[in-house]
């Protein structure tokens, strides 16, 4: 009898927990290919297009995979021109993640002039909160399938979980 009501207690504090879950994605931009200057036959917009077949929301990151070459974060004046002079982020390591902290736009561009006028840059688009509640019944299966989701709970509830969950094993037992 004990046991039944100590079962029924951690059901109801479980239930009432409404522990939420926040995903977040590691997109690989270009997929196999990385960021490379798109073939002669592509198009200029090659990596827009690849970013507007994406969800992207606020945690997410973009991993960026290249060879002499780098990525940088500009603003749209300098997308425009491919500018590289005045960068908001700049790195040139061959494997770089770049965190998106912020809903808006992001234009990125290769540092190498030549390539950018080629095509390579790109501009992501990250979602408000409000947009990104109807995710995850509309990404595609090419996300899903290019994407490396990580899942995360809050720290602090999990750690309310845990102890829950060791209160009422140590009543039971």
């Amino acid at each position: 009898m004990a046991s039944t009501t100590a079962l029924l207690l951690l059901l109801t504090i479980l239930s009432s927990l409404h522990l939420p879950t926040v995903f977040s994605f590691e997109f690989q931009v270009g997929e196999i290919e990385g960021w490379v200057v798109p073939h002669s036959n592509a198009t200029t917009l090659y990596y827009n297009h690849w970013a507007s077949e994406k969800r992207f929301q606020i945690g997410d990151s973009l991993r960026f995979r290249y060879k002499k070459d780098s990525v940088m974060v500009v603003d749209e004046v300098d997308y425009k021109k491919c500018n590289s002079t005045h960068p908001i982020f700049f790195s040139n390591t061959g494997n770089t993640v770049y965190q998106l902290d912020e809903s808006g736009p992001y234009y990125f561009i290769s540092g190498v002039a030549e390539h950018c006028h080629k095509g390579q840059k790109m501009i992501v688009k990250v979602m408000t909160p409000e947009d990104s509640s109807s995710r995850s019944g509309s990404t595609s299966s090419s996300t899903s399938d290019s994407s490396a989701a990580t899942l995360s709970l809050g720290a602090s509830k999990l750690v309310l979980f845990q102890f829950v969950l060791s209160t009422v094993a140590a009543y039971l037992f």
